[in-house]
């Protein structure tokens, strides 16, 4: 149960990442929503290539590091990243979906504009999701 759940969050993961990597290329697809406003009529300022670039590659180690972690490629990791890797990566999306209280997440105060309902609908319950399942994981393990 633990290898699907594992290679579950890894594709995930891996779609995200490129996802990123498609965005810090240039590319213009599926990008409208993602950027949170305070009303639609501002666009969005874009985060720029470099931290677009940083997130997919964090995206795709949390993949890997996911897959190392629940032993499905044979990679040896340090002890204490073992111990609260899993954690860390689990909090930080349980958080995300919480969200700042303002733009972001299930709590947010900006809810009608096209980010607040794709948050709503899509990033905020996946980022639990994500959390969720890394913490089951944990409990499987």
């Amino acid at each position: 149960m633990t290898t699907v759940i594992a290679i579950l969050l890894f594709l995930v993961f891996f779609l995200l990442s490129l996802l990123h990597f498609y965005w810090g290329c240039g590319g213009h697809w599926g990008t409208g929503g993602v950027f949170p406003t305070k009303d639609d009529t501002i666009p969005a300022k874009s985060p720029g290539t470099t931290p677009t670039f940083i997130v997919a590659l964090g995206l795709l180690g949390f993949g890997f590091f996911i897959l190392a972690n629940y032993e499905v490629i044979n990679v040896s990791l340090p002890t204490w990243l073992e111990h609260f890797g899993p954690w860390i990566i689990a909090g930080i999306f349980i958080v995300r979906a919480m969200g700042d209280f303002k733009y972001v997440g299930f709590f947010k105060k900006y809810k009608r504009t096209k980010f607040g309902q794709y948050d709503t609908k899509y990033y905020s319950p996946l980022s639990l999701a994500i959390g969720t399942l890394i913490l089951i994981l944990e409990f499987l393990k």
